[in-house]
């Protein structure tokens, strides 16, 4: 597939929907003003115009227009989507002791950690606000529901990350909780916005739910064979904070007493020395585990694409199928 600069999917993507997304980032910034606390709509403003992506709202809007939808709320619920999105990012900068996001500083390196959490708690608040301007119960349910489920698995992240005795089926649950529980949420309420069909929104629901799992799948992969410049981290970030992320929790797993040695000295107890990175490369390298995550995320890319088979043939549809192709096109 050819995926430069104009073809890129989520590119594609954008131009298709850029009126929508035009409305959502002018709710977005109505909504991040504060007449009292201007410090509020400076810390979102670093953070929104960062230039991300922006994928999670566009997969609402995508998934609302895909089923037919003509009304106004798709625009009040993408921006509840970014809204919880840019929260939970100011909430993790702080709980990893970041200094630079998507290139930039932080907004607690610029401000404090107060002001990351505390303003982060408002953009919660404003996207409940948002969804019960929806009028919809369900997209309420849904919406809560992932809330919940990302702040759940944060916190079993912090107790997972370090702890050797993690496996897969724990590393896929946090998976599921910080990434996939958003994609899911907002190709979800698309659907349930629209009115459509129980088993559209179903389809919806798990391409979301694959993409977010193979999306972090190839994130965590690009850690230890990425391009700094592209990816902007470190090549071996996950590695020197102890992260135990899929490469890692399958090469343990393969490891022999020695191996598993290594592991407990640099992940559990921190006490890495020069040289450690090239050796955890080395193990992962000797056990075939990069290649075995990679076709990890491939399969849920697949199972992605998979899911979209039942919705309405569109060129919407074709985009989110690239999409997930694109998400692992990058591990190439």
């Amino acid at each position: 597939m050819n995926t430069s600069a104009a073809t890129k999917p989520h590119d594609m993507l954008a131009q298709a929907l850029a009126e929508e997304m035009a409305a959502v980032n002018r709710l977005i910034q109505q909504r991040m003003a504060s007449e009292h606390a201007p410090r509020i709509p400076e810390v979102t403003a670093h953070l929104v115009e960062a230039g991300g992506k922006r994928l999670r709202p566009m997969l609402t809007l995508a998934a609302a227009r895909l089923c037919g939808y003509d009304g106004p709320h798709h625009i009040h619920l993408a921006a509840t989507v970014e809204f919880i999105h840019t929260a939970t990012l100011l909430h993790d900068d702080v709980v990893d002791e970041s200094g630079q996001r998507r290139g930039r500083p932080t907004a607690n390196l610029l401000w404090d950690n107060k002001s990351s959490v505390l303003v982060g708690d408002y953009l919660f608040a404003r996207s409940f606000q948002l969804m019960v301007e929806t009028g919809s119960l369900r997209v309420l349910d849904i919406l809560a529901n992932a809330a919940a489920t990302i702040a759940e698995g944060e916190v079993l992240q912090l107790t997972a990350a370090q702890n050797l005795a993690t496996d897969e089926s724990v590393y896929l649950q946090v998976v599921r909780g910080k990434t996939a529980a958003l994609f899911s949420a907002a190709t979800e309420v698309g659907g349930v916005i629209a009115g459509a069909p129980a088993a559209q929104i179903q389809a919806l629901y798990k391409y979301g739910d694959s993409l977010g799992v193979a999306f972090q799948i190839a994130d965590d992969l690009l850690d230890y064979q990425g391009d700094s410049m592209a990816t902007g981290k470190n090549v071996g970030d996950d590695f020197r904070e102890r992260k135990l992320t899929l490469p890692v929790i399958k090469a343990v797993a393969r490891a022999t007493p020695q191996e598993r040695a290594f592991w407990q000295r640099t992940i559990e107890q921190g006490k890495q020395h020069d040289g450690d990175l090239q050796t955890a490369m080395a193990l992962m390298e000797k056990h075939g585990t990069i290649k075995a995550t990679r076709d990890d995320a491939v399969g849920w890319a697949d199972k992605a694409r998979m899911a979209l088979d039942t919705l309405p043939d569109d060129p919407l549809r074709d985009m989110l199928r690239d999409l997930a192709a694109y998400v692992v096109a990058r591990l190439n």
